[in-house]
């Protein structure tokens, strides 16, 4: 399936990618020239080629990145455990990638959120989430 059509039938708003890229034409599925929809990106620990992914994705951050979205606090950062109580305070959503397993949990009052990895290299599963931002829940989703 095609990413634009998965993004139309899913109703995505925005993107979130919590690094591991690998390298820029990995990238350049989720660049401005490819999907009209906002995508929110850190660096993940494989991500040795900054300079070409920061030509692909010139708001590609180093984390921990935060924004908010439909009145609600989103905290990302490749690794869960780089993130401080600091970090994460007011959070309703804390985004995190590294171990490439699914986490899909409610603690502490923060929906904790690690959608796996959508190309199945590591742990030959191949997921995404989506995020209801109204109910502050997430659903995986197997691509493969």
């Amino acid at each position: 399936m095609e990413l634009d059509a998965l993004f139309e039938r899913l109703k995505v708003e925005a993107i979130f990618h919590a690094g591991d890229f690998v390298a820029p034409f990995a990238a350049k599925l989720i660049a401005p020239d490819a999907v009209d929809i906002p995508v929110h990106c850190v660096y993940g620990n494989n991500d040795g080629e900054r300079a070409g992914l920061k030509k692909v994705l010139p708001q590609l951050a180093d984390g921990p990145y935060r924004v908010e979205l439909a009145g609600r606090t989103i905290v990302m950062h490749h690794f869960i455990d780089w993130l401080s109580s600091e970090d994460v305070r007011g959070a309703e959503v804390v985004i995190s990638g590294h171990t490439h397993d699914v986490v899909n949990e409610q603690h502490d009052g923060q929906l904790l959120l690690n959608p796996g990895e959508c190309c199945g290299w590591v742990n030959d599963r191949c997921s995404v989430a989506t995020l209801d931002l109204a109910s502050l829940t997430a659903e995986i989703i197997d691509l493969a």
